[in-house]
């Protein structure tokens, strides 16, 4: 059978997994590192990414090639992190490093936008209130502080539709990644010039923004150029791509009202809805999914970046933390540890810093450990909250775990415990590249999602239960609280 392609570039890594067509198993895997920034600066340059996929890819086709199987690739997908602000020029060169998602300086930028328009408005319009990530918030801070460089944009476009770009000469995007933008509604299906022209009416045209392609239409062809450096046959199929937190969504096969939480260098809460959201507050995200439906969504800024801190500050690394915090009681012995490490989304902080409470003389090293992992949980369940007010309708079922945090046991156990939830963990880990992947098989077969996703057997997993202490987690909840103020 053909293979399809399935591509995820994070903020730190691209992965390219290579699936059979029919039976959905991984003959290929590659995965290439990315240069990571460190907040408030967060800029990456796109070559990087197209790099890295090209030496992903030939990881993926040497271990295709030991099965006879490098040549059978029919159709490619990308879904890539979201948000990110790809300028480019009229030539299509790119003028400068790409801004990314968890980048903090546009904080200014979003708060003069909602000073434009009202919290409401901006929800009702685009879905979404501005905050720090968005790229219009980036365009703001661009035409702010490097006003040549804005005044030379022709194109302003997100990681994936970079890549795509690359891949097929075409500039198009998709519904989902278009929907975290800030300047397109996700209920109306079209961009909003009129917020685009508060930041420079120069760009607030068809011509500066890509094409919103619908969930299963083709984005173009793999080029003659693009094929040698990626090593596929010239004129597969490249599907239209997402962002990463909607490939994730279909790589799980996430169905209305079940509840997905994503432990990344970020954190992310979010649902399947066949509604889409409008929250004033600004907490939630409404954004679309890569299906036609809608995915509303809470994002927090620090999630596994904060465990990894606290282990290297504990000097030890990441498994023994997560012994070490499993060591320790529900609670943490009263200590809290609040994880704003770099600034937050959800609460909007972008200038904020974590702090540490309740640490005493005798407070033990595992306390620590467990208060970093309870606070991380503690804040994407605040986002549960938020999305739960905001009107989402969410089952009582398991919650996907997702992300590189799946692999912990002390975020299953904890996540479980806190929530009240039992905690589904999906067998195969890399659920935004098996989205992609997914993606592709749609255009390849034109069957539907969600007989592939069954067929491929992408919802199953591993269970994990909460522990009996409930009235200790809401302690812990509760205190978290009383910190974050």
């Amino acid at each position: 059978m053909p293979l399809v392609a399935g591509v995820d570039s994070s903020t730190q890594s691209t992965k390219v997994e290579l699936r059979d067509l029919d039976t959905g198993a991984v003959v290929g895997f590659g995965q290439s590192p990315h240069t990571v920034p460190v907040p408030p600066v967060s800029e990456q340059e796109p070559v990087e990414w197209w790099l890295a996929l090209c030496r992903a890819m030939a990881h993926a086709r040497q271990q295709a090639r030991t099965a006879g199987r490098a040549s059978d690739v029919v159709a490619i997908s990308v879904a890539a992190q979201q948000h990110g602000l790809v300028a480019l020029d009229a030539d299509l060169h790119v003028l400068r490093p790409a801004i990314l998602w968890n980048d903090t300086r546009s904080g200014p930028d979003a708060a003069w936008l909602c000073e434009q328009l009202p919290p409401e408005v901006w929800a009702d319009a685009c879905g979404s209130v501005p905050v720090a990530a968005f790229t219009i918030a980036k365009l703001s801070w661009l035409h702010r502080t490097e006003p040549k460089v804005f005044d030379a944009v022709s194109h302003v476009l997100l990681p994936h539709d970079w890549l795509t770009l690359q891949l097929t000469g075409r500039l198009s995007t998709d519904r989902g990644d278009a929907s975290g933008t800030g300047y397109w509604s996700p209920a109306d299906g079209g961009y909003r010039y009129d917020l685009l022209s508060l930041v420079g009416g120069a760009i607030a045209n068809d011509d500066a923004v890509p094409e919103v392609l619908g969930p299963w239409e083709q984005a173009g062809s793999v080029t003659d150029a693009a094929a040698e450096q990626l090593g596929l046959p010239v004129g597969t199929a490249v599907a239209v791509g997402t962002g990463d937190n909607m490939a994730a969504a279909l790589g799980t096969g996430l169905r209305s009202g079940e509840l997905a939480v994503s432990i990344g260098t970020s954190g992310t809460v979010f649902a399947s809805s066949s509604v889409p959201a409008v929250d004033p507050s600004g907490a939630v995200a409404g954004f679309a999914d890569a299906t036609g439906q809608f995915l509303p969504l809470v994002c927090t800024l620090n999630a596994a970046l904060v465990t990894d801190y606290v282990a290297h500050l504990l000097g030890v690394d990441p498994d023994a933390l997560d012994a070490m915090a499993l060591a320790a009681p529900s609670g943490a012995n009263g200590l809290v540890l609040v994880p704003y490490l770099a600034g937050e989304r959800v609460p909007n902080r972008p200038q904020a810093s974590g702090s540490l409470h309740g640490i005493r003389q005798g407070t033990s090293r595992e306390s620590v450990a467990r208060s970093a992992y309870e606070g991380v949980v503690c804040g994407l369940l605040d986002g549960l909250d938020a999305l739960v007010a905001a009107g989402t309708s969410v089952d009582d079922g398991p919650v996907l775990l997702l992300g590189g945090g799946s692999k912990s046991a002390a975020y299953r156990q904890i996540l479980a415990s806190l929530s009240g939830r039992a905690v589904r963990v999906p067998r195969h880990s890399q659920s935004v590249s098996a989205g992609a992947a997914v993606q592709a098989a749609v255009l390849a077969t034109g069957s539907d999602h969600s007989s592939i996703v069954e067929a491929w057997g992408l919802r199953q997993g591993s269970i994990t239960e909460p522990a009996d202490d409930s009235q200790t987690s809401v302690e812990v909840r509760q205190r978290y609280h009383d910190a974050r103020g």
